[in-house]
């Protein structure tokens, strides 16, 4: 049944992440509210709602891209259109974070965000390739029969290929 994990893998990680994503946000945005801070002169209860909209947010985007891993996991498929779509942006989102982690929180917050990175392009690439093999693309077949023939009594033939000037 489990075949490939790591789409198993990516799919809760990224459930998780989307929990705790929306709870710290949704801390954050408490712990502002409650100590009326300030930041050059920005409405605390505006800074609050926007933190937990946007940890809302985040979070929603993380569980719809767990969603999606987990629907590569159960039908052993290449994620396409808007799935892969998702799952791209994710990659790029924790490509982001890791950049600013680095700076903001520490090697640590850096590291989870590359190892999330490279599990969700991982996901991406390991699913490109079918497990069997590809017939090989042989010559149109040839029709049984006569050759087409044109108006005039003439074989009927394809035009000639364009060539590079």
């Amino acid at each position: 049944m489990v075949r490939r994990p790591v789409a198993w893998i990516v799919a809760l990680v990224l459930c998780v992440e989307a929990l705790g994503v929306g709870a710290v946000n949704w801390f954050l945005g408490v712990v502002v509210d409650r100590q009326h801070m300030s930041l050059a002169g920005l409405d605390s209860h505006l800074m609050s709602v926007s933190s937990k909209a946007g940890g809302i947010v985040l979070g929603l985007h993380f569980a719809l891209c767990g969603l999606v891993a987990l629907l590569v996991a159960l039908r052993d498929r290449a994620p396409a259109g808007p799935g892969r779509a998702l799952l791209i942006s994710a990659a790029v989102v924790h490509a982001l974070l890791g950049a600013l982690g680095w700076g903001l929180v520490g090697p640590h917050a850096f590291l989870y965000m590359v190892v999330v990175l490279g599990l969700v392009v991982l996901l991406l690439m390991t699913h490109d390739h079918p497990d069997a093999p590809v017939a090989p693309v042989s010559a149109a077949p040839v029709p049984a029969g006569p050759a087409p023939r044109g108006a005039d009594g003439a074989p009927v033939t394809p035009p000639a290929a364009p060539t590079a000037p």
